[in-house]
């Protein structure tokens, strides 16, 4: 019985060297405060950027109006930092190992329905606050733009049912957090933390005016759909654009069987509005080198960039360089070392734009680990030198071939490039011109290269061009320039080929129905821009168009 006592100290003892290797596999900040102390697992919720040394409880939102413009932010409370919470998930691995592979796993539930899940990006937050902090402010909505992967979450969030979750009226958020790691698996932890809040949303009244259907005005240079379409449903969609749940979209044209059927503008967009559609100009440079190559200005897509540059006078030279074609810069697998995707790519498109000379900047990077034409990495830069070798091989440059070959065969008029340091039109992107006129080039590719009888591009360059090439995710497929995928209406998949810009800017032609549908938009690097086109293609625009 004497025993006893020593025996009971021993075990908490164990126990507590236990709990500390459990809990402090490295230093972390600890419990902060005595707020922390009292809310550690907790979420609360603030409508302003709050330090944490001046936050206090009666700050915690119970309720709050939900609406644009606005702050909202959430403060965390954890009862340890985030590696932390992770070795649970893998012991085995060192620290640098868990930040690299894991981070929080957020899940989102709207009056008790989960709406929205998402591992967080591992790149998202620095290793050393993965490591360190026990106390996360995370903003939601903020009225200036804070770049935290916070606000591009929610705004996930939003475009992925939240959006619809939130209708008029109140509801309930509640929001969990858990650690989550990667290998060669997904492993999720338990709630670390959890909160909810009362939301009030009410959207804007809106001017009934904008939700009709556009008459579509003469002289447009089409003739006339007859068919019918569901005018609800575009009526629906109107709404939807003019409460700004779908955002800065700028236009919309349909054209079925040749003829236009839809033509809408919103957010002070008309019929003559110029549209700075992005890399839908990349479509353009591959029209131009297909006729480059019909007329003979170009001996074929296998044609090496040994053939126009002497790459021996640019910087990281190697033989590699000199097997790089037409086709793999058409196709987005050079080999150089640039991927758009990657903001870290030092060949990254924003690398580019301050360089005094594009192509030079271009062909003077290295290449990359990847083998040239065996993967797929999406690379502006190699457009440009494309549009350098157009520029250089067809008469008087360019522009003005592309005027008479392209242009003017499609009766385009009022049109404006961007322009290259060195004055070559940017084959890289922002061919500007009206939504009708893009709407001609993308129903140029759905007459196999012909416009009004005359074949402007060759009908095998059209095919090939729309041809999958590469396997990009499990949606995306890509050709010369040009995007492939899939839109899932009332069960059945249709495939369409896209010019695809920044922005939410589409050329969309469908594959097997009689569709060239043109959506124009000034999302720029928004993290919704694509999704948004998305959803208004797969819940408006199409089946309004295929229930009739």
């Amino acid at each position: 019985m004497k025993l006893f006592p020593f025996a009971i100290l021993l075990i908490c003892f164990s126990t507590l060297i236990s709990f500390a290797q459990t809990t402090e596999f490295i230093k972390d900040d600890g419990i902060i405060n005595s707020l922390h102390q009292s809310n550690i697992g907790k979420i609360t919720f603030m409508a302003s950027s709050i330090p944490s040394e001046n936050y206090r409880e009666q700050d915690f939102l119970r309720n709050f109006l939900l609406k644009e413009n606005t702050d909202f932010n959430l403060r965390i409370f954890l009862g340890k930092s985030l590696t932390n919470y992770l070795h649970q998930l893998a012991p085995e691995m060192n620290a640098e190992e868990l930040n690299k592979n894991g981070n929080f796993n957020f899940n989102f539930y709207v009056d008790g329905s989960l709406i929205y899940q998402e591992n967080l990006p591992t790149g998202a937050g620095s290793s050393e606050n993965k490591k360190l902090r026990t106390v996360y402010r995370v903003p939601l909505i903020t009225s200036n733009d804070e770049d935290h992967w916070g606000r591009f979450m929610w705004t996930r969030f939003m475009i992925n049912g939240g959006e619809d979750a939130l209708e008029n009226g109140n509801h309930n958020l509640k929001i969990e957090i858990r650690p989550y790691l990667k290998v060669e698996s997904i492993k999720t932890g338990e709630i670390i933390a959890q909160g909810q809040i009362e939301l009030s949303v009410f959207k804007p009244i809106i001017n009934e005016s904008r939700v009709k259907i556009q008459p579509i005005k003469p002289n447009s240079g089409w003739k006339i759909s007859k068919d019918k379409f569901n005018q609800s449903k575009i009526e629906e969609l109107n709404r939807k654009i003019a409460e700004n749940s779908f955002k800065e979209i700028k236009s919309i044209v349909v054209i079925k069987n040749g003829n236009l059927l839809i033509e809408e503008y919103f957010n002070g967009a008309d019929r003559n509005t110029l549209h700075d559609t992005r890399s839908v100009g990349k479509t353009f440079a591959s029209a131009m080198t297909g006729i480059a190559i019909r007329d003979g200005y170009l001996k074929s897509i296998n044609q090496t960039l040994g053939e126009f540059y002497n790459l021996k006078d640019y910087q990281n030279y190697s033989p590699e360089k000199e097997t790089v074609t037409i086709k793999n810069l058409l196709t987005m697998s050079s080999g150089f070392e640039g991927f758009d995707f990657d903001e870290k790519s030092i060949g990254n498109e924003e690398n580019m734009y301050p360089q005094a000379n594009w192509v030079k900047w271009t062909l003077n990077l290295p290449m990359a680990k990847r083998k040239v034409g065996e993967q797929w990495a999406y690379f502006t830069a190699g457009v440009v030198v494309l549009g350098d070798i157009l520029q250089k091989k067809v008469p008087n440059g360019l522009e003005d071939y592309a005027a008479k070959k392209l242009f003017k065969p499609l009766e385009i008029k009022n049109y404006k490039w961007q322009y290259t340091p060195q004055k070559v039109a940017n084959t890289a992107g922002g061919l500007q011109m009206s939504t009708l006129d893009f709407a001609k080039f993308g129903q140029l590719y759905k007459n196999g290269g012909k416009w009004k009888g005359k074949q402007i591009i060759p009908e095998n360059w059209g095919k090939e061009s729309l041809t999958k090439q590469f396997a990009v995710d499990e949606r995306s497929n890509y050709g010369y320039l040009w995007w492939n995928g899939v839109y899932k209406v009332n069960g059945k998949d249709h495939e369409v080929y896209y010019g695809s810009g920044n922005g939410g800017n589409k050329i969309f032609v469908f594959k097997d129905l009689p569709l060239v549908i043109v959506i124009t938009a000034t999302a720029y690097n928004k993290p919704y821009m694509h999704k948004q086109i998305d959803k208004i293609m797969e819940r408006y625009l199409l089946p309004a168009i295929l229930e009739n």
